[in-house]
């Protein structure tokens, strides 16, 4: 029965009750009337512990939904009824916290796996509390978790004035820190902020760039060596099994004609192969002995017109058409002969990628911004496959049969070089190649 219905009942039948007692006390049937007193009263000592145990039972339950205790389980008995709907509102609250808890659990797991120092500070007043401190950060600096900013200070000043200089602003910047003793690493800081249920949060993020750079050196290194063994490999076999053979055949008494004409074809493989090794060597050497670029002002538009002017048969052959709207009104100061090579390398990629193309154009352009100079050289080849962009800049990686892979390589370089950078972007049916270089 619903708790309205049997308290209304209980009401109803303790007023018939009082209302039959003063009958008979009227009616001068004083011990009826002393009965049925004894029966109100404890029909009214039931109805109190009846309201009672049910204003517990809420009370007990929102107690425990208060303290996020969700420990309890509810009787079989109390499921329904009465108490249906209080059941399904701590059933949810309970499920939701749960959820809550796993969350938590999923985030602090992500955020103590990540190679990234990360502090989270909380602002209590005027002052900031540290909410969350991650498992690198602890290791990397040999600190505790501490709660406290203050104690956290104590341990890295350095850290903790650069933050503190800021006046707990949004920011990106690097700092020298120094742990124990130990080197003096310099370290990428970025940090923001954010609010949640008006509570004000910073989040602090370190990367240590020495390990970045060394990861990346480290990642170079092996792919450089993998390139270097596969040619290695594809040289030296064939060439060692060719002279094993010509071993075995010169040790023959005599020799007929299939056998001089072996040793001729062996011979042949083999100076071939010799000679791709020489080309390959020679390519590396280009790379590692870049000369230093020797500027003089220069006019660009001069040098792409020549650039053009040199690919232009090859460019004929092949029906392309070239859009050249460059108008660098300046001159810069460039390395030209460099600059020329870098061009060519870009144009002779551009003709490469619109070979199987039905639509064969290639634009340059050219724009100017804070002091530098921007060439764009793009086509509408099929672009770069999206599972070999990563690679396109390593050394003697190539798409092509007759590649040498070195020529997007160079060009990195020489516009490193010249203290700028060349960029890229890919789509399928476009491919942009962009040349930033310092006026």
């Amino acid at each position: 029965m619903k708790f309205h219905n049997a308290l209304f009942l209980r009401i109803f039948w303790l007023l018939a009750l009082i209302a039959l007692g003063i009958a008979l006390v009227l009616r001068a049937y004083p011990y009826s009337a002393v009965f049925t007193l004894v029966i109100v009263a404890v029909f009214g000592a039931e109805l109190y512990f009846y309201i009672r145990n049910r204003m517990l039972f809420y009370d007990k339950t929102i107690l425990s939904i208060l303290h996020n205790d969700f420990s309890s389980n509810f009787p079989e008995n109390l499921r329904k009824g009465n108490y249906e709907k209080l059941f399904e509102l701590y059933e949810t609250l309970k499920r939701r916290q749960f959820e809550q808890v796993s969350r938590e659990h999923v985030y602090t797991s992500i955020l103590n796996n990540v190679d990234t120092a990360v502090v989270i500070l909380r602002k209590s007043g005027n002052t900031w509390d540290i909410f969350l401190m991650n498992d690198y950060f602890s290791t990397l600096f040999g600190v505790p978790k501490f709660s406290h900013w203050d104690h956290l200070r104590a341990k890295l000043p350095t850290f903790c004035q650069e933050i503190e200089n800021s006046g707990f602003a949004e920011m990106k910047t690097s700092v020298d820190i120094r742990i124990d003793e130990r080197e003096l690493q310099t370290y990428s800081i970025q940090t923001s902020k954010t609010q949640s249920y008006g509570q004000d949060y910073y989040v602090i993020l370190l990367d240590s760039i020495q390990k970045v750079i060394e990861k990346k050196e480290k990642m170079a290194w092996i792919n450089l060596m993998k390139i270097i063994s596969h040619e290695l490999m594809n040289t030296l076999t064939p060439i060692r099994s060719l002279s094993q053979s010509i071993q075995d055949i010169v040790r023959q008494d005599s020799l007929d004609k299939d056998d001089l004409e072996d040793v001729r074809q062996g011979l042949s493989t083999i100076v071939n192969r010799s000679n791709h090794l020489q080309f390959f060597v020679e390519n590396y050497r280009k790379l590692t002995m870049l000369p230093s670029p020797e500027k003089q002002p220069t006019d660009l538009n001069q040098l792409i017109a020549e650039c053009l002017l040199v690919m232009q048969p090859m460019l004929k052959q092949d029906g392309i058409s070239v859009l050249n709207e460059v108008d660098v009104p300046r001159a810069v100061p460039v390395d030209k002969k460099q600059i020329e090579q870098v061009v060519i390398n870009l144009l002779t990629n551009s003709l490469h990628a619109l070979k199987e193309k039905d639509e064969r154009k290639i634009f340059l352009t050219s724009s100017m911004q804070n002091g530098r100079v921007f060439l764009t050289i793009s086509d509408t080849g099929k672009g770069i496959e999206k599972q070999i962009q990563d690679k396109i800049f390593l050394p003697f990686f190539t798409t092509r049969k007759d590649g040498a892979g070195i020529g997007l390589t160079l060009s990195k370089n020489i516009i490193e070089a010249h203290g700028g950078y060349l960029s890229y972007t890919s789509d399928e049916g476009r491919t942009e190649f962009i040349v930033c270089l310092l006026i």
